[in-house]
């Protein structure tokens, strides 16, 4: 009797567990289908005709099936080309130089053996609550340093995040200190400790931070507008504020009746679908790339034993 009270309560318990996984499984599916209907309207209105969008909105699928915003954006594929490079050397480099940077301070800031550890996090901290503003940056950029149409006043504002390094410091206080004390007294210097013992540890806090990172590099365009003034060194994200910009100034023009009659009938310039077609070609390389991290997201920083 015992023991097929026991294979009951088995067989309810896998049951329980079956029904939970359908509901939950089931719940998180409809929602990753609300989240992709959005972007299936981008990429259905990317290619559709512009007259169709603005007579019938925007729908799940392509209307009067046109590749105009497309041709528009790559109206010349190697200024496309050099802004897409320059965007890919920003975000790779800066990405790599940032963890490098916020990694070793928030070991640092860890570490109870650093005296003024409390004061420098505290300092870090302030700065999250005021801040100079536009004028005094724009000038230590621009003036001070004397960065302006360089690509280090592109990289250089975004190397360092306050709020990353919080995240950065949360997990190396998580790591047992036994862990590192056993590293130094096998002889590792601080920097081999970091290296060797902590890294390893943390990468779920570095794929997360390197991916916020790279985000932040990717769609930046403010730093480019304020301090790039040769087109060659545009990142992608402002060349293609630009080109809806000339676009939309190009119509106001039009409209304006600045602009020949004999001009305005051959011309026929894609506003929304061009937006569309631009969100397409920006996000599609960070889309593709998250699948990479996104496995770190779920991974604890329990990796390895203490020695008893």
């Amino acid at each position: 009797m015992a023991a097929e009270r026991s294979h009951l309560g088995k067989v309810r318990k896998g049951g329980d567990v079956i029904a939970l996984n359908i509901i939950a499984y089931g719940f998180c599916g409809l929602v990753a289908l609300l989240c992709l209907v959005p972007f299936l309207m981008v990429l259905a209105g990317s290619f559709s005709s512009e007259q169709a969008i603005t007579q019938n909105g925007f729908s799940l699928l392509p209307q009067d099936f046109s590749v105009e915003a497309y041709k528009t954006v790559f109206r010349d594929p190697m200024v496309v080309v050099r802004a897409y490079a320059t965007t890919i050397c920003l975000t790779i480099g800066g990405t790599f130089l940032g963890l490098c940077i916020q990694t070793m301070t928030a070991y640092v800031l860890a570490r109870k053996e650093f005296e003024w550890r409390n004061a420098f996090s505290f300092f870090f901290y302030f700065t999250t609550l005021f801040s100079g503003g536009l004028v005094p940056y724009y000038i230590l950029i621009n003036q001070t340093l004397n960065l302006r149409d360089s690509y280090l006043a592109l990289l250089l504002p975004l190397l360092f995040s306050v709020y990353n390094l919080l995240i950065m410091k949360s997990y190396i206080l998580g790591i047992p200190d036994s862990l590192i004390d056993a590293a130094k007294i096998d002889g590792c210097g601080e920097f081999r400790t970091l290296v060797q013992v902590v890294v390893p540890l943390i990468k779920p806090a570095l794929a997360t931070v390197g991916l916020f990172i790279a985000l932040a590099y990717w769609n930046d365009w403010y730093n480019a507008m304020l301090y790039i003034k040769t087109e060659e060194k545009y990142p992608l994200q402002y060349f293609l504020y630009q080109q809806v910009n000339n676009i939309e100034g190009y119509k106001k023009l039009i409209a304006n009746g600045s602009v020949s009659s004999a001009v305005v009938s051959s011309v026929n310039l894609p506003t929304q679908t061009l937006k569309m077609a631009l969100t397409i070609v920006v996000t599609g390389p960070i889309v593709l790339a998250y699948p990479f991290v996104q496995k770190y997201f779920v991974q604890g920083i329990t990796i390895g034993a203490v020695k008893g």
